[in-house]
């Protein structure tokens, strides 16, 4: 089917309608000035003026409408004041005051979004009941949201919707000064075009009008012309998200080169859709979005939420970095600086993090008061307007206010927000106002602004692609439709209708039931494939690898051989291929002067590792908001059995109850000086009793066999050539031999780990290389070495390293000769192997997994 013969197959859709329109007027004797024509959404009122046009050219032309637009047109004024204004902004406020004078003051937060929702709905229906009339069906619908529940669950539901009922039964509709007897005398004929949903008010206006009131259905006098869609529609399965929308892209833009002229994008995931409209801008495709996008997803939104969410007293160090980053650059020019220190710190929370100061970095320690004074604008209960005030203080003094003023979603975020100059007046109007809210509140309260709110950018009229919802394509002439999300989950059969209304209550008040709905979406499914050329897309996994299948709908097309398997429109490249070598650089010129154990380590593991860690010195950055692990128990260990030695050494004593006791603060004293948030550290201090416990009976054992404690956490240092080796010694004890003789010092070095993994290191011999570093670190001709493993279940054991001194003599011969290797150009290749490159930093440089 060519465009042209779409077209007309819309055009005969709208002959059929606007004929009867016009027979109806001559058969009742009226000018078709004085008919009103009412369509279901606003944008047909474009397309139904220009096929009556093309219809009658020389004729007069019907009124065409929506209800809304219509009761504008007559001058109606919008609700004001405490009534329900379809405003988050105001209704927000006058919600909350409203659920606070019936009594729900705890309840209030749970209740309010639900209780908007409800007017939302129960608006639409009160507006559809004449004036004169809507008292007794206010009777009737207050004895039907009185009924008893039983489920004390749905108790709050239905309290929310009796103060949602006389909320709006209290509002007076924009849209009554349609049943003024002066509009009635006016109007000599009215006509509803009828959707797919049926509109309550015009049905109503059609009764007031009586025999001058006529209904047509759109979808039935758009389905009368046969069509048969078998050859017309193809089918595209996607493996993800990702390539459902690039496949999508790809089918728009063949339409467009193909000449199918206008397409039609549905909107039928919010996600997917704006990845496909990102698609076709690079590709430079001119959009039109009738769909819009929600305000609280846009780039301008993310700067209000980011400023309220960094203003929290609990605010974590990532939220205020990811605030300050927001900010225009020469607002805050030492933000890198302090980013470092913070990940330095690592402190999680910002509050936790001020308690400590920069030192010798005064750029710092000036952005974090700056920072404070700023967080500082939006702290305590302030009403409304006040918080307003302050937040727009904030964005001017950190330079926001211009970026977002002269950004067209933006400019939009600013306006919904009522945070230009004079816009929060109408705010102070209502009932409410003067109620104070904390920072918590107000976040909400703009977030819920924020997601009500559309922002739909700007775009030619005569664009070549239009998003839409799937409805709205009813009665449009589309030469192409890219249908994407119709997999089970986003292209339902029967759409769960929108409220937390009970079935029952829905059919006593009008409400639209589900079995509505599904015929609904069943009719404008139907309509969508008379579109003459038809994609269907859908994903067969989700985000997170869950299987997906088509939607019913598409399974049903299937079944009645009404489609095709799609061609892959995607443009295929050539790349040639380019397979990487193992990297093995050269570190001539990259001296090595100090190295440690965990260095030494690296060499030997892989080159390329020592290398580009080492040498180039190149380092990940720190996370700030991880969890508390195994390394992080391990260094509070150290720290605790340091404090715990060194005052012992103190304070000597040999009763257990008070080691015990000592250890105790011990622990406690690493806990506040490492900054150990003590909910996150739960899981490893519930087991603290335990170890304690056991390496008291350690210690005591190991005293009994000689030993006693003299440095902890020692630095040493020891040259070799023009080397230095380096360390941090856990610890150093003095041994006493069996047989008498001069004391000998026993290196130890403590670990958490398995006790098999303990084991396997002693019995690796030269190739663990710790204790044997460790012994070179020490002047001592014979020294000794060991591991000891302290167990979270009570069992402390000593692995001692009974070969150290021939190890040790090893060991500074290899690296001896490794060095000198290193300094004479040797290559440097990436040898690791195994869980050496399970969580190697250099990974991504060495870049192992694209080798030849």
């Amino acid at each position: 089917m060519t465009v042209i013969a779409t077209n007309n197959l819309v055009a005969e859709g709208w002959k059929r309608v606007l004929s009867r329109v016009a027979d109806e007027a001559v058969g009742r004797g009226v000018h078709p000035a004085s008919v009103v024509v009412l369509v279901p959404y606003a944008q047909l009122m474009a397309q139904a003026q220009k096929q009556w046009a093309a219809l009658f050219p020389d004729g007069f032309m019907p009124r065409f409408e929506t209800t809304r637009n219509w009761a504008t047109t007559l001058g109606a004024e919008p609700p004001s004041g405490s009534g329900f204004q379809f405003d988050v902004a105001c209704d927000a406020l006058t919600g909350r005051s409203l659920l606070e004078a019936a009594g729900f003051g705890a309840q209030t937060d749970a209740m309010l979004g639900l209780m908007l929702e409800m007017a939302q709905q129960l608006s639409t229906l009160v507006a559809s009941v004449e004036p004169g009339e809507r008292e007794a069906w206010a009777e009737t619908a207050r004895t039907h949201l009185g009924l008893p529940l039983t489920a004390e669950a749905l108790q709050l539901e239905a309290a929310a919707a009796r103060v949602a009922l006389e909320w709006v039964l209290a509002t007076t509709p924009a849209t009554d000064v349609l049943f003024g007897e002066g509009v009635r005398n006016s109007v000599h004929m009215l006509v509803a075009l009828e959707g797919f949903h049926p509109d309550p008010l015009a049905k109503t206006l059609l009764a007031r009008w009586g025999e001058a009131g006529v209904a047509v259905s759109l979808p039935e006098a758009f389905s009368a012309e046969p069509f048969e869609p078998a050859q017309l529609v193809a089918l595209h399965e996607a493996l993800d998200a990702e390539d459902e929308a690039q496949l999508a892209a790809a089918c728009v833009m063949q339409h467009l080169a193909d000449g199918h002229v206008p397409v039609a994008l549905a909107a039928t995931d919010r996600a997917l859709t704006r990845r496909i409209v990102a698609l076709l801008g690079e590709a430079r495709v001119p959009v039109k979005d009738e769909n819009g996008w929600t305000l609280s997803t846009t780039r301008k939104a993310a700067q209000i939420i980011v400023t309220l969410r960094a203003a929290a007293w609990h605010a974590a160090s990532d939220d205020v970095l990811d605030w300050l980053k927001h900010l225009p650059p020469e607002t805050v020019p030492a933000l890198p600086q302090l980013e470092r220190w913070l990940r330095g710190l690592g402190v999680r929370q910002w509050s936790h993090a001020r308690k400590y100061e920069p030192r010798n970095k005064p750029e710092v320690s000036a952005l974090c008061e700056q920072i404070d004074a700023w967080r500082g604008e939006l702290k305590g209960t302030k009403t409304l307007t006040q918080w307003l005030t302050s937040l727009r203080g904030q964005l001017q003094q950190t330079g926001c206010w211009d970026v977002l003023n002269e950004d067209l979603a933006g400019a939009k975020v600013l306006a919904e927000l009522r945070l230009l100059e004079g816009l929060e007046a109408d705010l102070d109007l209502l009932s409410g106002s003067e109620r104070r809210m904390g920072l918590s509140q107000f976040n909400n309260w703009a977030n819920d602004v924020m997601e009500a709110g559309r922002f739909r950018p700007d775009s030619d009229r005569d664009s070549p692609v239009i998003v839409l919802p799937m409805p709205q394509l009813l009665a449009r002439p589309f030469s192409a439709l890219v249908l994407p999300g119709c997999d089970e989950k986003r292209m339902l059969t029967a759409p769960e209708p929108p409220g937390s209304w009970t079935r029952t209550q829905r059919e006593d008040l009008g409400l639209p039931t589900r079995d509505e709905h599904e015929a609904a979406q069943r009719a404008a499914w139907a309509q969508a494939m008379r579109v003459p050329h038809v994609d269907i897309l859908w994903r067969t996994s989700d985000e997170g690898g869950e299987p997906l299948l088509a939607s019913p709908l598409v399974l049903a097309l299937e079944l009645d051989a009404g489609a095709r398997a799609g061609g892959d429109a995607r443009v295929a490249r050539e790349v040639p291929v380019q397979l990487l070598e193992m990297p093995a650089p050269s570190a001539a010129q990259l001296p090595v002067h100090k190295l440690s154990s965990s260095a030494y380590s690296d060499l030997r593991h892989c080159p390329y590792r020592f290398y580009a860690l080492r040498q180039l010195r190149l380092q990940e950055a720190d996370e700030l908001d991880a969890e508390v692990d195994k390394r992080d128990f391990g260094t509070w260990l150290h720290a605790t059995l340091q404090h715990f030695h060194v005052t012992l050494l103190e304070r000597p004593t040999d009763d257990v109850d008070e080691r015990s006791a000592l250890m105790d603060e011990s622990a406690a004293r690493a806990t506040r000086e490492l900054r150990l948030d003590e909910g996150d550290f739960l899981p490893f201090s519930a087991g603290w009793p335990a170890l304690r416990d056991g390496y008291l009976r350690w210690l005591v054992k190991h005293e009994q066999e000689g030993a006693s404690f003299t440095v902890a956490e020692h630095d040493a240092t020891q040259p070799l050539g023009h080397l230095t080796l380096v360390g941090k010694l856990d610890r150093i004890d003095m041994t006493r031999p069996e047989g008498g003789g001069e004391p000998v010092r026993l290196v130890i070095d403590y670990k958490t780990e398995n006790e098999q993994v303990t084991r396997k290191r002693i019995v690796a011999g030269s190739e663990d290389i710790q204790l044997a570093f460790y012994a070179a670190l020490l002047q001592d001709d014979v020294p000794r070495a060991a591991y000891v493993n302290v167990g979270e279940r009570g069992e402390t054991r000593t692995f001692e390293q009974e070969d150290v001194v021939h190890l040790r003599d090893e060991l500074v011969a290899g690296i001896l000769s490794d060095m000198a290797r290193i300094d004479d150009g040797a290559p440097m290749p990436a040898l690791g192997e195994g869980a050496v490159c399970g969580y190697c930093a250099a990974r991504g440089l060495c870049r192992k997994d694209f080798w030849a």
